[in-house]
């Protein structure tokens, strides 16, 4: 276990900024301590006021992996590049999977224990697959995956297959590393879909569009029929208004 502690594509204009096309740079750093399989690690719908939280992992050989053409961060893509690279990035990765823990998880958990579960889910499958990833990649400063804290006699055991392998963060990680970009693209693709289905249940909010964010028609329909089951009612949704 490691103690926790390519080839370049062209610059892409987007939103009217050049984003460079990130690499397996960083994650072949992890060779140099003994690692094979790194599991790179996003979130998306963190900050959404409905519908699930959800966490991607894409796992990637040090050793042999070659550079995938065309991904970035999933905020950098369209809707339909996304859908076009999403099956590719599942053939690309050695194994992949996506978590989520619903509105009411988040509710009774909070943010943090529910991205945990989130991606315990996500790491469930990943091991069940066959693949005991050596070390793990996570977008941001906080790892919120790793078990909270070691547990005492008293102490409930924690989650089985909870990821206990060392998690090492990188802020911009989804910018800069492909494992991390591919692990996003993932990700939104699979939100975005249970959020379509979401919307044919409750077309008034408009998630096939905004995906539970806080859009003004998603504002407007709370304050007009109020919040259903899939809103995060724990949240202050309309700033104390409901």
């Amino acid at each position: 276990m490691i103690p926790a502690t390519g080839s370049k594509a062209p610059a892409r204009q987007t939103d009217g900024v050049r984003s460079k096309a990130p690499t397996l740079r960083h994650e072949r750093t992890f060779k140099a301590q003994g690692a094979r399989y790194l599991a790179g690690v996003d979130e998306v719908g963190r900050g959404a006021l409905a519908g699930p939280v959800s966490v991607g992992i894409a796992v990637v050989d040090l050793h042999t992996q070659k550079p995938l053409s065309g991904v970035r961060d999933s905020k950098l893509l369209s809707p339909a590049e996304r859908e076009r690279l999403e099956p590719l990035v599942r053939r690309w990765s050695v194994a992949s999977a996506v978590g989520h823990a619903s509105a009411r998880e988040i509710d009774a958990l909070g943010i943090i224990a529910a991205l945990r579960l989130a991606g315990t889910r996500a790491w469930q499958d990943i091991l069940a697959a066959g693949i005991s990833p050596d070390v793990v990649l996570l977008d941001g400063s906080h790892n919120w995956l790793s078990p909270a804290g070691q547990p005492s006699l008293f102490d409930e055991p924690p989650v089985d297959f909870a990821c206990l392998a060392p998690v090492h963060t990188k802020i911009k990680a989804d910018m800069q590393c492909l494992s991390v970009a591919a692990a996003s693209v993932i990700a939104k693709v699979e939100r975005d879909e249970q959020m379509r289905g979401l919307h044919s249940e409750y077309p008034e909010f408009g998630w096939d569009v905004n995906k539970g964010y806080a859009t003004a028609i998603h504002r407007d329909a709370l304050r007009a029929v109020g919040a259903t089951p899939h809103h995060r009612v724990s949240w202050n949704l309309l700033g104390g208004e409901l």
